[in-house]
């Protein structure tokens, strides 16, 4: 069921907690609807990212600050559900939401930020499911982290406070998946996103 509201002096804003799947159609430029995932109310996903080379997509849900794992059809276009899992700590009590996820380049493990928890939580990737199980939550140092990245090697992990108007960078050990800060902060006007151009 499609949800819309008007806030006074904002524009209209729609919640659909559904991941829509296209199909693009390289001869005409033209995209079509292939399949609908349907998530659970309230949920609000909000990215996808796909495993570096299996057949498995994450969503991450803003609204209720979860994980969804899910078997990806990609002839057909579909989406299955495999397992649903909370991006807080157990020991967390408070308003939060989830706002970005990353995947390690060799498909280990998969990290998300939570606005309000303000911290990553860090996920060992099931190498025979693609199943995830939670490794440790790591604070950002700051407020409201909308932003989290990998350089593309996979050796940094970048995280943008956009309330605490900082960048964190955090070593990533390549075989748990762990994340350490460097000690190197950047201040900078709430930060909402970055690029990486090289490793």
């Amino acid at each position: 069921m499609t949800r819309c509201s008007i806030r006074p002096g904002a524009l209209w804003w729609c919640r659909l907690d559904r991941t829509f799947v296209l199909r693009f159609d390289p001869a005409r430029g033209l995209l079509s609807e292939a399949n609908v995932l349907e998530g659970r109310p309230q949920s609000g996903p909000r990215h996808v990212a796909f495993h570096p080379s299996r057949p498995i997509m994450w969503i991450l849900n803003e609204l209720d600050s979860t994980m969804t794992t899910c078997e990806w059809d990609g002839e057909r276009g579909t989406l299955r559900p495999l397992q649903i899992i909370s991006t807080l700590r157990t020991t967390f009590a408070g308003e939060s939401t989830a706002a970005e996820l990353a995947v390690a380049p060799s498909g280990a493990f998969v990290y998300a930020s939570n606005r309000g928890g303000d911290d990553i939580a860090v996920y060992a990737v099931d190498s025979a499911t693609g199943a995830l199980s939670a490794v440790e939550w790591v604070p950002t140092q700051g407020k409201r982290p909308r932003f989290i990245g990998l350089t593309p090697s996979g050796r940094f992990l970048y995280a943008a406070n956009e309330d605490g108007d900082t960048i964190v960078t955090f070593n990533v050990d390549a075989a748990s998946g762990r994340l350490k800060p460097t000690g190197q902060v950047v201040q900078t006007a709430t930060p909402v996103t970055i690029v990486f151009t090289g490793g």
